[in-house]
């Protein structure tokens, strides 16, 4: 079972890989966002895929 807070943290110390920036966690869309970068990395089977390509521009 994995633990909520060490999963909150870990989370919030991955940054944009495009732009170094921070990143927020939407929870309902599993995603995570940059909004420097204007991009929403998603998270698949609670792992970050932290790919630009991957990610979706944000509208």
């Amino acid at each position: 079972m994995t633990d909520p807070q060490h999963d909150r943290r870990m989370l919030e110390a991955l940054v944009c890989p495009q732009t170094g920036g921070t990143l927020t966690y939407d929870a309902e869309a599993q995603e995570l966002i940059s909004k420097s970068a204007g991009l929403a990395y998603p998270i698949r089977g609670g792992i970050p895929i932290m790919l630009i390509d991957e990610a979706r521009k944000l509208t």
